[in-house]
């Protein structure tokens, strides 16, 4: 029978698949006692189950590649180290050796134990990462399932599946998808996670918050999963297929029409020109921008240069990175972001730093670069060697004073005199500018402008930091809003003060990427968007079908509005007068 399941889109898109639950926490437990016999064989097999889990892992990174590679592989390593991890090991030989546990007995309390841990801690974002344990819990006791019984569910091991499980780690996706896994439905989840954001990036389709899913679906039920409206069709009717079918031909068409703007300028329906850059931190970014048109790579991130490592990169490592980057691009321009690591990863980077209550608001991004400055002048030197390749700029993040600038700026002279000094060529001046993400920065603006060449909004943190809700907390998704009064607010004066001073402003953060957003910014006054390259086609698309002036007289409307509701009727009405040109794509209504 026809059943509707609701949940929240975070991974626009449809797929049509058969379900294959995956429920970590529910593995059968055999929790009767050993005999003392059958400790040593016990031990063995949960000493066999570990490794192999650890073998899994180990295949999965040795598969990654492109473009979001080092990002997945960062959750592959710490899945890894948990399992590597002697207290762990150790604690699941007590517990079968002194307890008489079977293994998967003693998987589940050393999961209850390290769970109870993580959830008393004060710190949101380590409370966060029991999703870590949960994730190598669940692997380990499939191996151990997979030992007992070769029926036992791999999960999705064949083409056409979608995934229903509680969470599903970033690490899993790509993976995943290899293996013919279509979508995911997820009992838990933000729309802001990273498995959220990997899925919009590799255009899986996501329902995220179904909470009902695992009680009320079986392996192998016929799904149909919307992750525009956030739904679950079980058992879909020949009307539902049928939809479908048309959905699927739409796409079609739509990817033909898309692929026509490779090519094409970034206007306006009534012409005013927009620039279309594109995030990047690997080869494969840098490749696809060059073949979607970007105008260049508006955001660089260092940090995979720095992750999963003892010692931080030397200057040569770094330069020979950039230089490749600038040279990918074909004398396009490059903004290049210094360090944004923060206290939660610093370690990785050979950098040792006291344990913070709170990361998100701890030393991290300029904070920690000025606090290690041999470790910022290596990075700056490296950057500057790369201006003689192509024009590059150079964007500062976590800026909350103007006293940083000037800071970061008398360190790029001082590195500039002893490159030229050294007889290296470099370019005779350099744009250095703010990544505005902290509202302290956005506010006093006006006067820091004069210390910057360009100013880059960083909208996921700003709209973090400005509503205090931290984006990763599942309890706190509702919250994390955009379209939040304040946050429109800022982001205006924001625009409005780089356009008095005559300073381009580009923003950079997921906002930038989602169409429902375009129209919007448009209103707003920005002319600057940067996003992952995949999305390029799609916004481009968007900006040529709006009406620039027309929108930009509701932005007063929009900025009056006191509520989220009544900004977001302001906001529909701006891209009804777009729908004449697009309305054959997969747009729909922004999402709650």
């Amino acid at each position: 029978m026809r059943l509707i399941l609701e949940g929240n889109g975070a991974s626009r898109g449809m797929a049509l698949g058969r379900a294959r639950l995956e429920q970590p926490s529910r593995f059968l437990v055999d929790e009767t006692p050993l005999e003392q016999a059958e400790v040593d064989a016990e031990v063995q097999r949960i000493d066999e189950a570990l490794a192999t889990a650890r073998g899994e892992l180990k295949a999965l990174r040795d598969k990654l590649e492109g473009p979001l590679a080092r990002e997945v592989a960062e959750f592959i390593d710490a899945h890894s180290l948990i399992l590597e991890d002697p207290v762990f090991i150790h604690g699941l030989h007590e517990l079968i050796r002194t307890g008489r546990y079977h293994a998967s007995a003693a998987l589940k309390m050393q999961r209850e134990s390290l769970v109870a841990v993580f959830e008393a801690m004060d710190d949101p974002y380590l409370r966060s990462r029991r999703e870590d344990i949960e994730h190598v819990i669940g692997r380990v006791q499939g191996a151990l399932s997979r030992e007992s019984s070769v029926e036992e569910r791999k999960i999705a091991s064949r083409v056409g599946e979608i995934l229903v499980s509680d969470t599903v780690a970033p690490s899993e996706l790509v993976p995943l998808a290899e293996h013919g896994v279509l979508g995911f439905v997820l009992t838990a989840g933000s729309t802001l996670s990273h498995s959220a954001i990997l899925a919009r990036s590799l255009r899986l389709p996501m329902v995220v918050g179904s909470h009902d899913a695992l009680s009320h679906l079986q392996d192998g039920d016929l799904l149909l999963i919307d992750g525009d409206e956030g739904r679950i069709i079980v058992h879909p009717t020949a009307q539902d297929l049928a939809g479908y079918r048309h959905w699927q031909r739409e796409v079609v068409q739509q990817d033909k029409r898309r692929a026509r703007l490779r090519d094409a300028d970034t206007r306006t329906r009534d012409g005013v020109p927009v620039q279309l850059y594109a995030n990047a931190e690997m080869s494969g970014d840098v490749a696809q921008a060059r073949a979607y048109g970007a105008a260049g790579i508006g955001l660089y991130r260092t940090e995979f240069l720095f992750l999963q490592r003892k010692d931080a990169p030397g200057e040569e490592e770094q330069f020979l990175a950039y230089r490749d980057l600038v040279l990918g691009m074909g004398g396009l321009p490059v903004t290049i972001r210094t360090l944004d690591l923060g206290a939660d990863k610093v370690d990785s980077a050979g950098l040792v730093l006291q344990d913070e209550p709170n990361p998100a608001l701890g030393v991290r991004g300029v904070r920690l670069s000025l606090r290690t400055p041999q470790l910022m002048h290596t990075q700056l030197r490296a950057i500057l060697r790369t201006t003689s390749y192509g024009p590059v700029r150079i964007l500062v993040p976590m800026v909350s004073a103007t006293e940083e600038m000037i800071t970061v700026r008398r360190m790029v002279t001082e590195c500039a005199m002893q490159l030229r000094s050294e007889g290296h060529p470099i370019a005779d001046s350099f744009e250095i500018g703010a990544m505005i993400e902290v509202p302290a920065a956005a506010i006093a603006l006006p006067s820091m402008i004069r210390k910057l060449d360009f100013v880059s909004i960083g909208t996921n943190d700003l709209v973090q930091y400005t509503l205090a809700v931290d984006r990763n907390n599942n309890e706190l998704g509702a919250l994390y809003d955009p379209l939040h009064p304040a946050v429109l607010r800022l982001l205006a004066h924001i625009i409005a003060v780089c356009k008095r001073a005559r300073r381009p402003v580009t923003l950079c953060g997921e906002i930038a990427g989602d169409v429902h957003f375009t129209a919007m910014l448009i209103a707003l006054g920005l002319t600057e968007f940067s996003m992952h390259p995949g999305l390029l086609l799609e916004v481009r698309e968007a900006v040529n079908a709006i009406d620039a002036e027309a929108v930009r007289k509701v932005a007063p409307v929009l900025l009056r509005a006191s509520g989220r509701e009544s900004i977001r009727k302001v906001v529909e009405r701006m891209r009804a007068q777009s729908r004449p040109i697009v309305e054959n794509t997969d747009l729909v209504s922004i999402p709650p």
